[in-house]
C-alpha cells in the first residue's frame, strides 16, 4: 500500500475514532441533562404539595374544627350555605 494512502487511512481513522467518542459523550450529557430535568421538575411539582401537608393543613384542620363545617361541597370546598352558616357564626361573635 502506497505509505500516503496508509498515512490517510489512519488519519480518517483517528478522526473517526474520536467523533464517536465526541458522539457518546454528547448522548451521554443529553440523558444525565433529561433525567436532571425530571428530578428537577419533580421537586418544583412535589414541595408545594410537601409544604401545604407539613404547614398548611393543620391551621386548615384547625379552622374546619373550630367553625363546625365539614367541606362537603365538589373538590372539598364549601357550598354557598355552609359559607353562609359560617359568616352567622361569626358575626354572633362579639
Amino acid at each position: 500500500m502506497d505509505p500516503e494512502v496508509k498515512r490517510l487511512l489512519e488519519e480518517t481513522h483517528a478522526l473517526a475514532k474520536d467523533n464517536h467518542q465526541m458522539l457518546r459523550a454528547i448522548r451521554r450529557d443529553q440523558w444525565l441533562g433529561f433525567i436532571g430535568r425530571i428530578i428537577v421538575w419533580a421537586i418544583v411539582l412535589a414541595l408545594p404539595l410537601y409544604l401545604y401537608q407539613q404547614y398548611l393543613q393543620p391551621f386548615v384542620e384547625k379552622f374546619s374544627s373550630t367553625s363546625g363545617i365539614s367541606t362537603s361541597g365538589p373538590f372539598g370546598f364549601p357550598t354557598s350555605v355552609e359559607l353562609q352558616k359560617l359568616i352567622n357564626s361569626f358575626k354572633a361573635v362579639p
